[in-house]
């Protein structure tokens, strides 16, 4: 049975009174349709990533903000190139332009939003762009200055830059509180949180660092996210807390959170309560009880010597007489025993004086009787040295006579007088053998008498 031939399609009429063109087939009006959203300008959007999938060939999602929402696409090789690991909920720019699938018969249209470029936005920028400027004040050497001033175990004065409602200001209260510090406290309300923040917090700091007295200045805020606590890695405030002649400590965030002014502060805090316990370091109740304590012994051991004394003058006042005749009959006994003790050390010193003068002449004549023996001794050494010199002469001599004749057995002008003859070849080597002749063609040989030049030839 053959193949139905196609029908040709029949335009049908209008709706009756309407003045819009038309109508057209689905297909030829989709077409139209692709060709326009092709041709608009191609531009960059915003937004938060949604339903991401991530295939072989392609990426697939939709950005969404409270407004809106658009299907994304974007070719695997564009998305790879542009080295941004996308995830739901990350914030991006996409550059890019409208396109849209008329679909078939068997296939449902789509429009889309495809993509060729793309980088974060929001947060991941933000981050971003603080890693750089941590960088660079790490660079420059602004991380040390605060952490080289030196810190009062226990401040007079404690100065606080916080906002002025939040829990942030009652958990540095009670961590002066635990410390039981009763100190000045000075605060400095600011915001800490909206674009007008890092000035209003950098001029707090300032203030407080130029209030007499003020030996700390604690900066304190709650968690939030990186926006919220963007005023914290302000380049200007970093700045001016590095190079601030008083002791910054810094409790910005929760202990993921880490922004700049925590780098450059004296000290970072993960809480404003640990803080306040940094910035007081002594538990003020323990040392009072320390201090009460060591007052308590101190007035024990003075009430104890003021007794002794007491009953020392009383003893004097009831006798004084037999007080200084006691007094006088120590003295004499004491100076008695001084005179003896002098008398021994003086004959202990002479014994010693006289046993080391026994040895010394003891010692003089045993070198003076070496010293004649040796005397004898060199009266007989001139003969006897005479001697050795002579023999050892005559040795010598023998050895140099032998040494001659062997220099003379092995001359080999000694060999030509016996009638052997040398040959060289005409750079003056030796030829030592036939085929050394062979290969040198021309030599020299030379006899007793004198030199005459051969050519070599084989047979």
């Amino acid at each position: 049975m053959g193949a139905t031939p196609e029908q040709p399609q029949i335009r049908p009429v209008g709706i009756e009174g309407s003045e819009l063109k038309g109508p057209f087939p689905v297909g030829e009006y989709a077409e139209a349709l692709r060709s326009q959203l092709r041709g608009f300008a191609r531009v960059q959007v915003f937004g938060e990533v949604s339903n991401l999938g991530i295939r072989q060939k392609a990426v697939y999602f939709e950005l969404r903000d409270d407004r809106g929402a658009l299907p994304c696409s974007m070719w695997r090789s564009d998305y790879d190139r542009a080295g941004v690991e996308l995830a739901n909920g990350a914030q991006v720019v996409l550059a890019g332009g409208c396109d849209y699938y008329p679909g078939s018969a068997t296939s449902s249209p789509s429009f889309s939003f495809r993509a060729s470029g793309v980088k974060l936005a929001g947060e991941g920028e933000l981050l971003a762009a603080i890693e750089r400027l941590r960088r660079r004040l790490g660079g420059e050497g602004l991380f040390e200055p605060q952490k080289a001033l030196a810190r009062p175990a226990l401040p007079r004065a404690i100065g606080v830059v916080t906002g002025e409602t939040g829990k942030a200001r009652d958990d540095v209260l009670a961590g002066l509180r635990r410390r039981g510090w009763a100190g000045r406290l000075v605060w400095a309300f600011a915001p800490v949180q909206d674009r007008h923040a890092a000035p209003r917090i950098t001029r707090a700091i300032q203030d407080l660092a130029a209030v007499g007295g003020v030996e700390t200045i604690v900066v304190a805020r709650g968690g939030g996210s990186v926006m919220d606590l963007m005023a914290f890695s302000d380049e200007t405030l970093c700045r001016t807390v590095a190079l601030l002649g008083v002791p910054v400590i810094s409790s910005v965030g929760h202990h993921s959170d880490r922004t700049l002014i925590d780098d450059v502060a004296a000290v970072a805090c993960s809480t404003p309560t640990h803080a306040a316990e940094t910035a007081v370091r002594v538990d003020v109740g323990q040392a009072r009880a320390a201090a009460l304590g060591a007052a308590r012994r101190l007035d024990g051991c003075g009430r104890r010597a003021l007794v002794t004394r007491a009953r020392h003058l009383a003893a004097l006042s009831r006798a004084p007489d037999q007080h200084i005749a006691r007094q006088r009959a120590w003295l004499h006994q004491k100076l008695r025993e001084l005179r003896a003790a002098g008398a021994r050390q003086l004959a202990g010193r002479r014994d010693h004086s006289r046993r080391h003068l026994l040895v010394l002449s003891r010692k003089a004549e045993a070198t003076a009787r070496e010293g004649a023996a040796a005397q004898r001794r060199l009266h007989g050494r001139p003969a006897e040295l005479a001697r050795a010199a002579g023999a050892d002469r005559d040795r010598r001599r023998r050895e140099l006579d032998r040494l001659r004749a062997t220099l003379a057995a092995h001359d080999p002008e000694r060999a030509l007088e016996r009638g052997f003859a040398l040959v060289e070849r005409e750079d003056g080597e030796l030829v030592t053998s036939a085929e050394a002749a062979r290969a040198a063609g021309a030599v020299a040989v030379r006899f007793r008498d004198g030199s005459v030049r051969a050519r070599i030839e084989d047979e």
